[in-house]
């Protein structure tokens, strides 16, 4: 099961908190299915027929801090494992353009914390994409809620890209060679090589002094 935080609405598209949102459509987008309102599971919904069985895909229309009443209505009615979920969020202590996937520890963002309480465990995976941090913890709420720079937008947008290169890893379950995948830094461009000096005339090109 593949799970998107953030708010809905027109309001909050494409904020900062949105960004496990933005990663869910790309992903969405990628197994060319449609997201659409399933009341039962208080969100956005699709579903995939893979070799190795259905998986699910869920954005909570809940807003933010109550994400686990939707991701455990539907795991519950489709009795889907804790390390069977993959829950996408923005993380303000990883830079735009860095990304960790895990699983399990600690939680401070309040959706991934609402989704351990409801599950009863914190035994899911997270993909905690870095969205930075406003310097002052008093700004952080007025901060995620704003849309990011240009750059920054373009550095969280690569990050997506680059950790759907793994989907087909993650939905089989080969966490481990996903995790490989998605920490891997880009090959740094090669610089041009500098033109090579104008060789040295030998002696018998020399010109003859004037006489």
């Amino acid at each position: 099961m593949l799970v998107g935080l953030g708010n809905p609405g027109p309001e909050y598209e494409h904020t900062r908190h949105n960004a496990g949102f933005c990663w869910l459509e790309a992903a969405a987008r990628k197994l060319r299915v449609s997201l659409v309102p399933e009341r039962s599971y208080f969100g956005l919904v699709a579903r995939v027929n893979r070799p190795e069985g259905p998986v699910w895909l869920l954005e909570p229309m809940t807003y933010m801090n109550l994400s686990g009443k939707s991701v455990a209505a539907l795991a519950r009615f489709y009795k889907i494992e804790a390390q069977q979920i993959l829950v996408a969020h923005d993380e303000l202590d990883l830079q735009p353009g860095h990304m960790k996937l895990k699983l399990g520890g600690s939680a401070s963002a309040n959706g991934v914390k609402d989704i351990c309480a409801q599950l009863g465990t914190p035994d899911f995976w997270r993909l905690r994409l870095g969205i930075g941090h406003p310097g002052v913890k008093a700004e952080v709420v007025n901060y995620v809620l704003r849309k990011p720079s240009s750059e920054d937008r373009e550095a969280i947008d690569k990050c997506i890209e680059q950790s759907l290169d793994a989907l087909d890893l993650l939905l089989a379950g080969e966490m481990e060679r996903a995790i490989m995948k998605i920490h891997a830094k880009p090959p740094r461009p090669k610089l041009p090589k500098p033109p090579k000096p104008p060789a040295a005339l030998a002696p018998r090109d020399a010109p003859e002094n004037a006489s």
